[in-house]
């Protein structure tokens, strides 16, 4: 099976040794991310939920799109929360991008999660 790393600088660098999203065959597989700026490496200044989960869906977004996908594409997505009472309006937030036939999901609460934010997710998508 051929594998393709799937990179662009319109989603953050990768924090670690990990790629961006690996293709393979017609799956999509998006390393798990955070509410990065992709132009500065930083944490957004917002510490609000709902901007955090703006950016990572945004972060998200842009890794799919490299690939040749968009939300249609997108199948399944994990959610990490650090407190599990984010969730409405991490949901509300969420409910924005994905309004028309949204993936599958789970969402789980972690006690911490890289950089100290609050919210990671990860997807998988069909290309």
């Amino acid at each position: 099976m051929n594998k393709e790393v799937i990179s662009t600088p319109l989603g953050p660098s990768a924090l670690g040794p990990y790629s961006q999203a690996i293709r393979a065959g017609n799956l999509l597989f998006v390393s798990g991310q955070i509410p990065l700026d992709p132009s500065t490496g930083q944490i957004i200044p917002d510490k609000t939920i709902q901007a955090q989960t703006r950016r990572v869906l945004q972060n998200l977004l842009a890794i799919v799109s490299a690939a040749g996908g968009s939300v249609e594409n997108i199948v399944k997505t994990t959610v990490f929360l650090r407190n599990m009472g984010d969730f409405g309006e991490m949901n509300a937030v969420y409910g924005e991008f994905f309004r028309l036939r949204p993936p599958a999901r789970s969402t789980i609460e972690a006690s911490r999660l890289p950089r100290d934010v609050s919210i990671e997710i990860d997807c998988i998508a069909v290309i």
